[in-house]
């Protein structure tokens, strides 16, 4: 009897419409995660349930509907092509199946449908290239959570992070190759942030400061989300023969001073404080646009720009249903 593998695709998730209702519902599931906002439980709740969500989603609803398409959310429906043509590339060997994190298709929805095929081995492939506890690890803290409960648990396989993959590299450089970067004063490299003290929380007792995250990955640090970030960049930028002095690693989306730095939007603004007239924005640990692509930079960053003085800022497109991201996609399964 030929043994056959299924595969869990996890992405972030997104509200089922841009309604209010939805959006909080969604809000509410996301920050609450312990992994997300990592503050005690009470404290947190007050503070999700009480003060964010309340005052944030029906800003967040309007945000939503101007991302919402025909297909629906851009990131659930980049998503399902992705998984799609997975599934077409591994017909025969492997099963394909998609969850997101947070609402729909939910991850004890799409676990128990693989439970009741009798898989002899799972492959878990969260869709987020660089390791973080708020987005990889929650994911997979939840398929832990679940397969727990399970009489039967088949051989697991988990994928942590593919940061450096070629293919997922080459993927990207191929979507930069669709610009002309000579055209461009600057260049951006925008990472979704964090606060500083769950980056630390990668180093026993130490601090990410005090190791060499901005110029190599070793041992001690390569579970550190702005290490593989810095990694990722100087893949791309060597691919793309971008001199050092034409980029800048930034991050964005953060919600108090304390997360990464340098800021994506305090970077638009000197950018254009500077005199510069036109900036690229690549955002590789996007693998599908989203809120954060498509508005934030797209549009709020390009507000910003012009308010200062500057003229286009230029979103390069993620990665999407690319080619290359399913056979970077392909190799990872196959490989292990």
């Amino acid at each position: 009897m030929s043994s056959k593998t299924g595969v869990l695709l996890i992405n972030l998730g997104t509200p089922d419409s841009p309604s209010v209702s939805d959006v909080r519902s969604y809000l509410s599931q996301f920050l609450n995660d312990p992994r997300v906002i990592d503050i005690p439980w009470l404290l947190r709740k007050i503070l999700v349930n009480g003060i964010i969500v309340p005052f944030r989603a029906p800003k967040s609803a309007k945000v939503y509907k101007k991302l919402w398409t025909e297909n629906g959310s851009p990131l659930l429906y980049h998503s399902v092509n992705v998984k799609n043509l997975l599934q077409k590339e591994l017909e025969g060997t492997h099963d394909v199946y998609l969850a997101m994190r947070y609402k729909n298709p939910s991850i004890p929805s799409v676990l128990e449908e693989m439970r009741k095929k009798n898989y002899d081995r799972l492959i878990i492939v969260p869709m987020f290239p660089q390791y973080a506890s708020a987005s990889t690890g929650s994911a997979l803290d939840e398929v832990m959570r679940v397969i727990r409960t399970w009489w039967v648990i088949p051989e697991l396989k988990i994928i942590s992070q593919y940061y450096d993959h070629p293919l997922y590299i080459k993927g990207f450089e191929e979507r930069g190759k669709q610009h002309n970067l000579a055209e461009y004063d600057h260049i951006l490299f925008s990472y979704h942030g964090l606060p500083e003290r769950q980056v630390d929380k990668v180093y026993d007792s130490d601090l990410c400061a005090n190791h060499n995250c901005e110029h190599e990955v070793d041992e001690d640090n390569k579970y550190c989300y702005k290490a593989t970030c810095y990694a990722t960049t100087r893949l791309l930028a060597e691919k793309l023969n971008i001199p050092k002095e034409k980029y800048t690693v930034c991050f964005q989306s953060r919600l108090d001073k304390k997360w990464l730095e340098p800021f994506s939007d305090k970077v638009v603004e000197d950018c254009a404080r500077k005199g510069m007239k036109k900036i690229l924005v690549f955002s590789p640990a996007f693998t599908a646009d989203c809120l954060e692509t498509t508005i934030e930079i797209g549009e709020e960053y390009q507000e910003i720009f012009e308010e200062h003085g500057g003229e286009k800022v230029q979103l390069v497109e993620s990665l999407n249903s690319h080619p290359l991201w399913i056979e970077c996609l392909k190799d990872i399964v196959l490989k292990n």
